[in-house]
This record gives C-alpha cells, sequence and structure tokens, in this order.
C-alpha cells in the first residue's frame, strides 16, 4: 500500500504558518508506515516516543513565536549506514545488530538544527554493498511501485519510504549511484553531490575516495533545500570542501544557452529499448526548452564499471578490517584464541555479499597485486576523469540513462553477481570522477506487466551542483513524470 507523496518544501511552510500541527503531522506519517511498512520493509528501526515527544517540543516553539528551521516539522528518515547518538547504526549487518553509536553525523545534525524531526533508520544492502537492497541481514526492502520488484540499493529504504509516501525526505548515501538508481527504480528525485560538497562526519565508510552522503526527495526543489541545509563546510571531515552552503540557482522556464552533452558511449547494447526511447525524448523535450545538444566522447566509459568495482572492494577490504570484534559491535569467542575470534565474529556477522568483496579487496591489495590492479584501476579512473573534464569543454551538462531498464524483480539476480554489479553500469561512472548526478522520473514502461518509472540521470562539471540541480529542476516542472505509485498505475 502507497500514499501520496509529501512535499517537504510546501510541508515547511504549512507547519511554520500554523495550518497543521507538527504532531498531527507527525501521528499521519507513523499511521501510514504502520499501515505499510510490514509490506514495504522501508524501516529498520521506528522512533515513535522520540519523533512525537520532538514533534510536541516543536509545536511549542511555534506557539512561543521562535525562529523556526527550513525544515520545520518535516519528517524524515535516516538511511542506517548514519550515525546518531543512542541510535542503532546496523549498516544493514549482524555485525552492528546491536551497536549504537556515541556521537551523530554532520549531516543528521544539520537537519536536527533545521527542525527536521527523524521518524527512524531505513534498510539498506549491508555496509552498501549491493544494487536490490536484497543483502540486508534483516530482509529485503521492496518497491512501491510493485512489491515484487527491488528498490534498487543499496539505499533502497529511504527511496522506498519517499515512493511509498512514508515521509518527505530522507538521507542515504552514494558510492557508485546508491542514491541514484534506487531513485530511478522508486520513480523519485536523487542527488549524488560533488565529492566533499556534504560532510561524511558520521557514516560508516564504505569505500572512502566514493562515499557521499545525498539526500532522496519528492522533486527537485526538495533536493535543492536538502542541499541548502546540509552542505557547508566542516572541520570535523578533511574532505569536506571549506565553502559556504549550497545556494539553489533561480527557477526558470527555460534553457536558453544550456548546451547538453550527449555520449553514444552511456548507452551500451545492454539499456533496455524502452529506457532508450524515454531518455531520448527527455533529450527532446530539453532541445524545447531552448537546450543545445552536443554529441560528446568518453572513451575509456567502458573500463568504468570493473575500474568501481576494484577500487571499490579494496578499499572496503580496509575500512571494514576494524569490523573484528575487539572494539564495538558483535563478538563471538570461537575457539578462544585472537584468530579464532576474528574468524567465528565475521563468519557471523559479515553476509555473503561483504565476505566476496573483503576477499577480492583484499586479492586486489595484495602483495604482488597491488600495482597490477588496484594501482591499474586508479590510472583508469584518472582516464575516466579526464575524459569527463573533455567533455565540459564542449557542454555545461551531461544527459544520461540513470540505470539500463527499470526495477528487476527480487531474487531475479541474487544468484549472478556479475548481473547485478550490471545495475550500476551507468552510475559509477560519475562517482569515480566524483561529480555531481542528479536522477529525476522521465517515464514509464509496462514491459514487466505492472507500471514501473524509469529515470534520466544530469550530471555536471565538479562543483556545478546548483546548475544540475537547476537544470533538473525545470524539466521536472515541465514534465509530468514526478507521480506516486498509486497514480501512476493508469499511466500507459
Amino acid at each position: 500500500m502507497s500514499h501520496p507523496r509529501q512535499d517537504a518544501t510546501a510541508l515547511a511552510q504549512t507547519l511554520r504558518e500554523g495550518t497543521l500541527s507538527v504532531q498531527e503531522v507527525v501521528h499521519s506519517c507513523l499511521n501510514r508506515i504502520h499501515q505499510s511498512d510490514a509490506e514495504l520493509g522501508a524501516f529498520l528501526e521506528l522512533e515513535e516516543e522520540a519523533a512525537l515527544a520532538r514533534a510536541a517540543d516543536l509545536d511549542l516553539r511555534r506557539e512561543r513565536g521562535e525562529e523556526l528551521g527550513a525544515l520545520f516539522g518535516v519528517p524524515v528518515a535516516i538511511k542506517a549506514n548514519l550515525c546518531r547518538a543512542g541510535a542503532v547504526t546496523s549498516c544493514g549487518s549482524r555485525i552492528l545488530e546491536s551497536w549504537q553509536a556515541p556521537y551523530t553525523a554532520t549531516t543528521v545534525e544539520r537537519l536536527l538544527a533545521a527542525d527536521a524531526i527523524v521518524l527512524g533508520s531505513t534498510n539498506m544492502d549491508e555496509f552498501g554493498m549491493g544494487s536490490s537492497t536484497e543483502n540486508s541481514a534483516f530482509g529485503p526492502t521492496r518497491n512501491p511501485w510493485d512489491v515484487a520488484s527491488t528498490p534498487g540499493g543499496s539505499s533502497g529504504g529511504s527511496a522506498a519510504a519517499v515512493a511509498g509516501g512514508l515521509v518527505s525526505l530522507a538521507l542515504g548515501s552514494d558510492t557508485g549511484g546508491s542514491i541514484r538508481q534506487p531513485a530511478s527504480y522508486c520513480g523519485v528525485a536523487g542527488f549524488k553531490p560533488s565529492y566533499g560538497r556534504l560532510s561524511r562526519y558520521g557514516l560508516v565508510a564504505f569505500a572512502s575516495s566514493l562515499d557521499q552522503v545525498a539526500p532522496i526527495c519528492t522533486s527537485v526543489r526538495d533536493l535543492e533545500l536538502a542541499m541548502q541545509v546540509l552542505s557547508g563546510g566542516d572541520p570535523g571531515d578533511s574532505t569536506c570542501a571549506p565553502l559556504p552552503p549550497l545556494a539553489p540557482l533561480a527557477p526558470r522556464t527555460h534553457l536558453q544557452g544550456l548546451r547538453i552533452g550527449v555520449a553514444p558511449q552511456y548507452f551500451p547494447a545492454g539499456v533496455d529499448p524502452q529506457v532508450k526511447e524515454a531518455v531520448e525524448q527527455a533529450i527532446r523535450h530539453l532541445e524545447g526548452l531552448g537546450a543545445a545538444t552536443v554529441e560528446v566522447d568518453l572513451p575509456h566509459l567502458d573500463l568504468a564499471l570493473p575500474c568501481y568495482y576494484v577500487v571499490a572492494m579494496s578499499e572496503a577490504s580496509s575500512n571494514l578490517s576494524r569490523h573484528d570484534g575487539v572494539r564495538f559491535g558483535t563478538r563471538i569467542d570461537g575457539d578462544g584464541s585472537l584468530d579464532g575470534m576474528f574468524s567465528s565474529t565475521r563468519g557471523r556477522g559479515f553476509g555473503a555479499e561483504v565476505a566476496r568483496r573483503i576477499l577480492l579487496g583484499t586479492f586486489a591489495l595484495s602483495a604482488g597485486y597491488a600495482d597490477e590492479w588496484f594501482g591499474r584501476a586508479q590510472r583508469v579512473r584518472r582516464l575516466i576523469a579526464q575524459d569527463f573534464e573533455r567533455a565540459f569543454e564542449t557542454c555545461d551538462i551531461l544527459v544520461a540513462p540513470t540505470a539500463p531498464g527499470a526495477a528487476f524483480r527480487l531474487g531475479e539476480r541474487n544468484h549472478d553477481p556479475l548481473a547485478m554489479y550490471a545495475a550500476d553500469i551507468l552510475t559509477v561512472p560519475a562517482s569515480l570522477a566524483g561529480l555531481p548526478a542528479v536522477s529525476i522520473p522521465c517515464g514509464f514502461t509496462s514491459e514487466q506487466g505492472p507500471t514501473l518509472p524509469l529515470g534520466l540521470q544530469l550530471i555536471g562539471p565538479p562543483l556545478a551542483d546548483a546548475e544540475v540541480l537547476a537544470t533538473a529542476r525545470t524539466f521536472e516542472e515541465s514534465t509530468d513524470f514526478s507521480r506516486s505509485p498509486t497514480q501512476g498505475e493508469d499511466t500507459d
């Protein structure tokens, strides 16, 4: 069961004006979650008492005439790999199933400072490793458009919560497409900022040179508001750029003077014909708004997927070595020896996909192989970044599909890791180059039976976050693809 979506920007304005009480809104969201989430599986932890207490406090603050934040009273959900002091931060893994974070992530603190209300943590592929949210130790999440289909991953819980009308805004993380691909599958708006534009402090690491905290919302306007709140320098994160909060560009009704880049490499043979047709129609729509189309060449794009997985698995092998049963999380004593404790803890705590990636990453970093695998992947990564640099000499924004197809069925790719990895083939290039990229709905398909959404990806140069979002908003507000699952059922 899905529900009408709530626009966070409009909801915050309504609550500031006093038309509704914050407590009414939170009660409504909790009721929707109780009605739907047993089927969807979007949430891992629900914090009802804390959310209702915060709602009551915000209502009192409004009555006293105090200054109210940009997200006043807006219910939000947080992916389970973002730390919140005193809350379980499981990362979708048995190894952290009862671990409570001792501090709060910077991005979560900024949501709270803007007067948002956290309802709970959302399901995810274990440690962000997956493309379907089926690698969660606590069961899969289901797509609100079709509960037999995946919502994508690894931020599938956050995407399903927004698409299903359970919350107005959710935080996730994007390493190789983990916000954009679920946004495409669930028909919502998801934005991966430029690397360093949002603080990673408090985000449990998967691949540190790729991970980014990222928002997912019902609209691009809400993404812009979220980025205003979340962005800005952070002394707690040395990789966070010392820049002021992102200032959205003024809304516009045309794209005169904008050069749209289209690369044939973003339309490989594996892209579904309906996806290709929807994106080509979106390009024609952008041209109708005044944009000029330029063909660009990205000659190393076909190497992005293997490059990404070598880099990501290698960094994961290093980052996840801290989960050993000694310092925090689950501990299984095993045979009583130190090695036995390590082996037993990790054997019980890590799922099959995480173990696979740790083993492959450890091999890629091992003596005699590090330069052949990890070193070569880093050199290829630089070639991919240089391809983008050259492309942006002749265009302002790149346009591409977000995913090769619509959401696939749950269980369909569980026994074929390479087919699962291929779901990220169109999102990993922007991640490797650290570029801002957004996914927005651009069409629907009924090829598999149920109506499912399709996603359009817009990619910009480094730190061109505001321009990417402004272009996406112009497209979104001049089309009619941003619908809830119930609204989309009648769409051909």
